[in-house]
């Protein structure tokens, strides 16, 4: 029974190092794999781009919706309008609409190919999970977009055109609103990576819940150093929209990491009892072996020969 369950653990180890060794590769194959994986998802990208650039307009529209309903808010601005300051100002927005917009349209491919070359080095159960993390990686990014276009960037424009006022009014540019509104949204989009980066990290034991919640209080300040660092504009409004959202993303990513933990420790807890009980019936084994040589040394012992009465006698 200890022998079979040290079987069982070898074998599942050596299972496990014959998975990583299939999936080591040289130096120039390294290079090989990353020249592919870049060059499809660069495949990806401009395809994306393409059809991107046809719809370059319609984007754009709808990424001035939020700055559109900011603006109705002041009745004292002037009529909407966007302006340009060269002619060339036009052509060179769509392109970086399409460019930008490609990147989102693509991301699934590109994370997808970024995973499958990180795969090799996993073991056969992780390399299962490419995929799910591909499509789970693009979520994640798009959906921090979303939310920055839906519950951010409304408010923002609202906190901004307060500083209009009956002598002064803004001049919105279509290159300054677009980069403006691209920086915050791929800042959120980067930000709701949280969860997946902390989730892959508990996944290789790297961290856990315990060091998790206790950096929680010091995340706290990062999250708001952090939001200002990357949200363009100097604002506190922008920040605080930035660093809540963060914080509540980092607590539900330890709720993550309690469950992989959870999961992990469970196994190791089950294979220590296993290794635990092993040694005992091992060391059963070696006692009863004892006691038995120790028995058939017994039987082999000849009883020293009691002396005659006669010889006493005639001493006497």
């Amino acid at each position: 029974m200890a022998n079979a369950a040290r079987d069982v653990d070898d074998e599942t180890g050596t299972e496990k190092e014959a998975e990583l060794e299939g999936g080591r590769m040289p130096f120039l194959s390294h290079l090989k794999e990353l020249r592919d994986r870049v060059r499809n998802a660069a495949i990806f990208f401009m395809l994306a781009f393409g059809v991107c650039f046809y719809f370059a307009q319609e984007i754009y529209d709808w990424l001035q919706v939020p700055i559109e309903k900011a603006w109705k808010t002041h009745p004292g601005l002037p009529p909407f309008k966007m302006n340009f300051a060269t002619l060339t100002e036009p052509f060179w927005v769509n392109m970086s609409v399409a460019l930008w917009a490609g990147v989102f349209v693509a991301s699934p491919f590109i994370f997808h190919q970024i995973w499958k070359f990180i795969a090799p080095g996993l073991y056969k159960k992780e390399r299962r999970m490419t995929v799910a993390f591909a499509v789970f990686s693009a979520v994640f990014f798009i959906g921090g977009a979303l939310f920055c276009y839906h519950f951010v960037l409304g408010n923002l424009y609202e906190f901004l055109l307060d500083y209009a006022t009956k002598d002064t009014a803004p001049t919105l540019m279509l290159q300054g609103y677009l980069d403006l509104t691209r920086d915050m949204m791929l800042a959120f989009g980067a930000v709701f990576e949280l969860p997946l980066l902390i989730y892959f990290l508990s996944m290789i034991g790297m961290v856990t819940h315990r060091g998790l919640w206790k950096f929680n209080r010091w995340f706290v300040v990062i999250a708001f150093i952090i939001g200002a660092i990357l949200t363009p504009s100097p604002d506190v409004v922008s920040q605080i929209m930035m660093a809540a959202p963060m914080i509540a993303l980092y607590n539900f990513s330890i709720i993550l990491s309690w469950t992989v933990t959870r999961k992990r420790e469970k196994v190791a807890a089950e294979r220590a009892e296993r290794e635990r009980i092993a040694d005992e019936e091992e060391r059963e084994r070696i006692r009863a072996k004892k006691a038995e040589k120790a028995a058939k040394a017994a039987e082999h012992v000849e009883p020293e020969p009691a002396k005659p009465a006669d010889d006493d006698k005639r001493d006497d």
